[in-house]
């Protein structure tokens, strides 16, 4: 099929460019097949991968605090985010299902690789940044408040919001 071809030779090329990109920035990258690429944890950055509605929630914080920091999403319902090495996950994240710190050479899934189900992708390009990588403990103490967010949720599923919070958009 032409087209087939055609459409996996632009694809090589932006596979190509995403790990000179990130090579170029000192993100440490190796291809693993025609249709993926792979960071390596441990020595530039480490990854910490959550659900997609952790992932969600740290966004939210982050977003509200004014930071600003690269997350990317896989099509099997995980974000994750760069941070910079060494972190330790504290207890009530290593207990929470689908939450995994990537360190030590563990190799993870990065933009733009193909899966099955779909596209490993960013939702915030590292370029935005610069390819700064953030500090851990902020991204490992927000997704641990992010955590602590959803628990208080499913406990309280029917909680009121402020009055003011529902007054917004009301027409009277």
């Amino acid at each position: 099929m032409p087209g087939w071809n055609s459409y996996r030779a632009v694809y090589g090329a932006e596979l190509r460019a995403a790990a000179r990109e990130f090579d170029d920035h000192g993100w440490p990258v190796v291809a693993s097949s025609t249709t993926s690429l792979l960071l390596v944890t441990g020595t530039a950055l480490d990854v910490l991968e959550v659900p997609a509605a952790c992932g969600r929630q740290v966004c939210a914080q982050l977003r509200d605090a004014g930071s600003v920091v690269p997350v990317a999403a896989t099509p099997t319902g995980e974000w994750w985010f760069p941070i910079t090495p060494g972190a330790q996950l504290p207890a009530e994240l290593r207990e929470t299902d689908g939450v995994v710190l990537h360190t030590d050479g563990a190799a993870v899934l990065a933009p733009p690789s193909e899966l099955p189900d779909g596209w490993v992708h960013w939702r915030v390009n590292p370029a935005l940044v610069g390819y700064r990588v953030p500090e851990a403990d902020l991204i490992v103490h927000t997704a641990a408040d992010a955590v602590r967010w959803q628990a208080d949720r499913e406990l309280h599923p029917g909680a009121q919001r402020p009055a003011g919070a529902v007054a917004v958009g009301m027409r009277f």
